[in-house]
């Protein structure tokens, strides 16, 4: 019969240290759709990818969704947005050399016009970022991002967060 270690005890947390170690990890972007009063989408051009994204990136170990996307809307582009809540999530598969991913998209809201008048790239990751129609927005993404993108804008129209898997609804 195996003996675990006790809870509580230093023997218990390694226990537990170990089980945590084998476990899967999962690699988690957050985007964010941000709009101007026009009602027009930003999009941000990386400079190591060849389409526009939506502006946000990956998150780093042990960083939540909400928080590295609101890191990565300061880094790149000197944004502090209170996120206005999630609109989808997208399990993505593993593809080319990529494991599977969690992808999330939240609702920054309608930027103001100072926010916009000073707004640029902040670091080497973008060159470029610009407000556009959303179905020209859309165009200009790569079709992952862009199928995830337009089911983030239903979500936010119909005001329900959606899940996804590989960019499509599970359930009807």
């Amino acid at each position: 019969m195996t003996t675990h270690p006790r809870p509580g005890t230093a023997e218990w947390d390694a226990y537990l240290a170990e089980g945590n170690a084998k476990q899967a990890r999962k690699r988690v972007s957050a985007d964010v759709l941000l709009r101007d009063a026009a009602g027009r989408l930003l999009v941000v051009k990386p400079t190591y990818k060849e389409a526009w994204d939506l502006p946000g990136g990956m998150a780093e170990a042990n960083e939540s969704p909400e928080d590295a996307a609101r890191r990565e809307l300061r880094e790149e582009l000197g944004l502090a947005v209170a996120l206005r809540g999630l609109l989808c999530v997208d399990w993505v598969a593993p593809h080319s050399p990529w494991d599977d991913q969690l992808a999330f998209i939240f609702d920054g809201g309608t930027l103001s016009p100072g926010q916009i008048s000073g707004l640029y790239p902040h670091d080497h990751e973008l060159s470029a970022c610009e407000f556009s129609p959303s179905d020209e927005a859309l165009t200009m993404l790569p079709p992952r991002t862009r199928q995830r993108a337009a089911h983030a804008l239903r979500a936010l129209a119909e005001q329900r967060p959606v899940y996804l898997e590989n960019g499509e609804r599970s359930v009807p």
